[in-house]
């Protein structure tokens, strides 16, 4: 009787030490949904990220699909509080909540220096209100990637490009208020368009130019193909995306398997703003060899924009954004 005992104990006990150890058996398996095309340079970055996590030994399995096959950027938001795919790489987009058009305000950052700084630390104003933000979606923070300023893809050259007047031109903006207040703050008028449909309005003349791009964009999806003439750096904002995991997944891994994908994802994003700012220059150099105008400013112009947004279009960021999440990221 006391030998019966003993065994049942033993085994009850065995099966208490197992259900304590983290899973690794290899069952977990996720869907990481992005929107960089394969030839990005930002895209070898993620699947090394995704190839470390998997690498892990924490029992994880992930699956890349780029090029937006599981959706835009904004329909991912949505999939992702959903918890119908597990981790995203995209822009994020305001249309859950508009406290996100934080990721669109203008002249904050007017130098690559000044972007790395707040983008690359974690605890930053933006990095940490964008935390908060995802948290009350019911989304995970991961990691902020900022690849630079950027610039207007023309057809035609705007009327006095450094001014404040009338441009002559209708320009595509993305789906952000913050943006189309910002971009005709400067004289353009604007239509709003999502990515996917930039290239043929831009090629067709439905718009005679697009706030898309950094230099490299300019060049790798317009100036090959033989579209466009110009590039105006603006600087307005910023070319970034975030990596960031459902939150419905997230409660569902153990401590090893989110500590593996943290350290993998701000790994993927420092390697990519890293690289942005030597491949930022050497695309300019290649715009012009392509026949491009660079329609560049000087400090002193330049200084004159961040001063024109700052007077015309902050003080409009309140109602748009919230003063308590503005005053947090202004601080």
């Amino acid at each position: 009787m006391f030998f019966k005992e003993f065994k049942t104990m033993l085994v009850a006990f065995a099966v208490l030490l197992f259900s304590m150890l983290p899973s690794y058996s290899g069952d977990v398996r996720l869907k990481l949904a992005g929107t960089y095309p394969v030839k990005h340079f930002g895209h070898g970055h993620i699947s090394n990220m995704v190839d470390e996590i998997n690498d892990a030994g924490v029992g994880i399995t992930m699956k890349y699909f780029p090029a937006s096959q599981l959706g835009s950027g904004e329909e991912l938001v949505e999939d992702a509080i959903r918890g119908n795919v597990d981790m995203v790489h995209a822009f994020i987009y305001a249309q859950s909540d508009p406290r996100l058009e934080v990721m669109n305000l203008p002249a904050m950052f007017p130098t690559f220096e000044k972007m790395q700084e707040a983008y690359g630390d974690a605890n930053s104003p933006i990095n940490s209100v964008l935390a908060g933000i995802m948290k009350d979606l019911g989304l995970v923070y991961l990691a902020n990637i900022g690849e630079g300023q950027i610039g207007i893809v023309a057809n035609k050259k705007p009327k006095d490009y450094t001014g404040f007047g009338d441009k002559g031109m209708n320009i595509r903006v993305w789906s952000s208020e913050v943006a189309k207040m910002t971009v005709e703050s400067l004289g353009y008028r604007t239509t709003t368009m999502n990515w996917a449909e930039v290239f043929a309005a831009v090629q067709s003349g439905v718009v005679d130019g697009a706030i898309c791009c950094t230099a490299e964009w300019a060049y790798t999806t317009f100036a090959v193909a033989g579209v466009g003439k110009y590039y105006i750096p603006v600087n307005t904002h910023i070319e970034a995306s975030s990596l960031y995991a459902s939150g419905k997944t997230w409660d569902k891994l153990n401590d090893a398997q989110k500590e593996a994908i943290t350290k993998a994802a701000n790994k993927a994003a420092s390697a990519i703003v890293n690289s942005a700012y030597e491949r930022n220059e050497g695309f300019i150099d290649q715009l012009k060899e392509a026949g491009w105008e660079i329609l560049d400013f000087t400090d002193a112009e330049r200084d004159a924009m961040t001063d024109h947004i700052k007077k015309n279009v902050w003080p409009k960021l309140e109602s748009t954004i919230g003063k308590e999440t503005l005053d947090q990221v202004m601080n």
